[in-house]
This record gives C-alpha cells, structure tokens and sequence, in this order.
C-alpha cells in the first residue's frame, strides 16, 4: 500500500452528521456533514447523478464496495465528481466478515489492504465493517477478531464496527477489544447507544423497528440530533438508510440551521395525505393494507405538526378503495 496514506494531514476536529443506503450520503451543518442514501438513487434530469448528489450533501458512505471491490479508475472518478470538501467513508467488502468471518488470513488481510487503498484515494478517514447477525462472541472469535484488525496498518482509518442485530448488547470481552483496537462501536442511535465512549460518533440510521421502510418523526430527529451533538463527540457521523432517507436529511439540515423541521410536503392535513398516497399507492386495495403500507409515512397535519398516516388512515371504513381521491373523499366526508 502506498505509504502516502500515512502521511494525510491532520483531520480537523469537527461535528459531522450524515444519510445513508447502497452509497450513503451527507450535507454538512454548523461543521456538521449530513448523509442520505445512494447516488444511484439521487436523481437530476440532465446531470450525472454523483456530481447532482455533491450539490445537495457533502458526505458519502460508499457501500457498493461491500458487494464489489471497484477499479481504481472507479474509485478516481468519484474524487473527480465532487469538489475537494465532499467527504467519504467506506464500507468493507463482505468477503471479511460474511464470508470469511474475520479469520485472521492471508485473503482478509488482502481485502483489508485493498479498502484502505479505496480509502486513500478518496482521502476516507472511516471504513466501516458490519459483522453479521447471529455471530457467536466466544473467546475464538474475539481473538481472531482481535489478530486480524491488530494485524493491519490502518494510517489514519479508524474502523466503525457494527455488530448487526437490533437491540443487541455486545459481549465485554469484545468490548475490550475494540476499545483497545480504538475501533467505533457503530450503532443504529434511535434504537440504541455505544456501548463505550468515544471520539468519534458513527451511527446508520434505519429507525427504532429496524426496518428501512420507515420515516423519522420530528420528534425522532430531533432526539437523535440531541444524542449526536453531545460533547463526548468531536465528530458524529449520521447515516440515514431509510427510503425516506434524503427527506429525512434534508429536514434535519434545515431543523440544523434554523431549530424548525420544515413540511413533509407543500400541503396540510389531507391533501397532504393525497400527496404522500399518490407517491406509490396502488388500487384497488383495503383500509387495511392501505394502513400497513401507506401508515408508517409522516403528513403534514398542519405547517408545524407532523403525524403518521397511520393515524388518519384509520378512521377509514374497512373496506375496498379505487382510487387516492376516494380514500381522500372518504375521509372528507367523515370530518
């Protein structure tokens, strides 16, 4: 590996909150950088998609690279597609953890070196690693863990590990280890916290169910942002994976700039219900289904009150409906 990644002047202390999904993303607020979703997700007629994504948000998690180790040119271009602020981290490749299991061998140490030389380029001071659900902490597997991470030269990457699983507490053993490796205890904060103090906050929000069909109440961000901006963090990185994440970023940038959350959508009450249902709602379909896959989405009740859907849809009558306009009539005509 190119020794220069050992030479990246010192990154300067700062808050940072960003978004996630395939490549996560971030804008930055007070210091702060913001991520959402993918590129690939983020859409301008006309534009390449990374360089539209650069001019919204400043921070990116690339997690292609879990899946694919890309070429260096590859890798390049993204540096190229963004101006010299815009900020990254990286995802290791799942040959490490799902299919090697972190054993402490010549092919992890391959991979690793080949993220860190990922990292360089795009001068990425985090790479983040996710351990699979349902991995057995015994003491052969904390040492394997440990051998593999200790072994590698790291330069200035700090590794986020997130143990996946909702809810889960970790084992002290490893807990141990990873605060003697100065590794981040990567987390989902809106369904729990580190389980260790540190520097670095680096959480990927999918939302208190664990399920990324899901949008964060204001309430919810703002709660997340309070835990974020704690002052054990010099730096908090928020990636947001839900299918709203963009909205989701968006929103607690300008709650970042102006302590107010801004509207969901243009309108109140039910025609913003009619907005959000026309997104992607088909018909015909019941109250119930319409409940359980339109529910978990935020409307405007009014321009300073966020609600779910949920709590409109059911006072619908059980039974079929055709179209937007006659579950919004429908609704009309019982106010």
């Amino acid at each position: 590996m190119d020794s220069s990644r050992h030479a990246l002047a010192n990154e300067k202390k700062e808050k940072v909150i960003s978004q996630s999904e395939e490549t996560r993303t971030g804008d930055c607020v007070d210091g702060i950088p913001s991520r959402a979703g993918g590129w690939s997700y983020f859409q301008v007629p006309g534009e390449d998609s990374l360089s539209a994504y650069a001019k919204a948000f400043n921070f990116v998690e690339i997690n292609s690279t879990f899946y694919e180790y890309p070429e260096t040119r590859t890798v390049r271009s993204w540096t190229k597609r963004t101006p010299g602020t815009f900020q990254f981290s990286v995802t290791c490749h799942r040959d490490v953890t799902y299919r090697n299991g972190m054993e402490p061998s010549d092919a992890n140490m391959a991979s690793l070196e080949r993220m860190l030389d990922i990292c360089e380029i795009l001068q990425a001071n985090i790479l983040h690693i996710q351990i699979p659900r349902g991995t057995r902490f015994d003491d052969d597997k904390i040492k394997k863990i440990h051998n593999l991470l200790h072994s590698v030269d790291l330069g200035r990457v700090r590794i986020a590990l997130e143990i996946s699983g909702l809810g889960r507490s970790l084992d002290t053993r490893m807990i141990t280890v990873m605060q003697d490796l100065n590794l981040i205890h990567c987390v989902d904060l809106s369904q729990t916290e580190p389980a260790y103090k540190s520097d670095i906050l680096y959480t990927r929000l999918f939302g208190p169910t664990g399920n990324n069909v899901y949008q964060f109440s204001d309430e919810e961000l703002r709660e997340i942002d309070t835990k974020a901006s704690g002052p054990e963090f010099e730096k908090s990185i928020l990636a947001f994976h839900g299918v709203k994440m963009y909205k989701d970023a968006a929103r607690l940038k300008v709650f970042k700039d102006t302590r107010e959350f801004p509207m969901v959508t243009p309108n109140e009450g039910l025609e913003s219900l009619r907005e959000v249902l026309s997104e992607d709602c088909t018909f015909p379909t019941s109250s119930v289904d319409l409940i359980k896959r339109q529910g978990w989405k935020m409307i405007d009740l009014t321009s300073e009150r966020r609600i779910r859907a949920a709590i409109v849809l059911e006072k619908l009558p059980n039974r079929q409906y055709f179209s937007v306009g006659d579950v919004i009539t429908t609704l009309g005509d019982l106010e």
